[in-house]
């Protein structure tokens, strides 16, 4: 199992859904984004962050230091549960090929199917391919 994977079962123990993770080989630095259906404090990174790092010496896993933190309001979206999950909210989508000769999309998640999710973009319903999504983050309403 890759880290990740191993992580995410560890989080969904606690009650908690890893959002997205990454490891810095040059500096050892191990930065874990989580969420909880009623957001995310300043306890909650605390238990995470003590359970973790009690975990990773358990697992034998090197690392120097571990940042645990809410993934924001413009939260990354990556799985198909995360768009179904936020359905009706405003994203930002940057696609890794150009579709109709652009790359960046902001609109209202429409629907999302194993293969495609479609935005409402200014009344216009466009279908994108998950697999040709680089990044997409929901947009904040403030």
């Amino acid at each position: 199992m890759s880290l990740e994977s191993l992580i995410e079962a560890t989080l969904a123990g606690l009650g908690y859904e890893l959002v997205d993770m990454s490891m810095s080989v040059k500096s050892g630095q191990l930065r874990v984004f989580i969420d909880k259906p009623e957001g995310i404090t300043l306890d909650d990174c605390t238990l995470v962050s003590n359970h973790l790092s009690n975990w990773l010496v358990v697992e034998n896993i090197a690392y120097e230091r571990l940042e645990v933190s809410s993934p924001g309001m413009d939260r990354p979206l990556k799985k198909l549960a995360d768009y179904q999950r936020f359905m009706g909210e405003k994203a930002q989508v940057k696609l890794r090929v150009a579709l109709a000769g652009q790359r960046r999309f902001i609109g209202t998640i429409h629907g999302a199917t194993e293969t495609q999710i479609e935005l409402d973009v200014d009344g216009q319903l466009i279908k994108l391919d998950i697999a040709n999504i680089d990044t997409a983050r929901l947009v904040p309403s403030l």
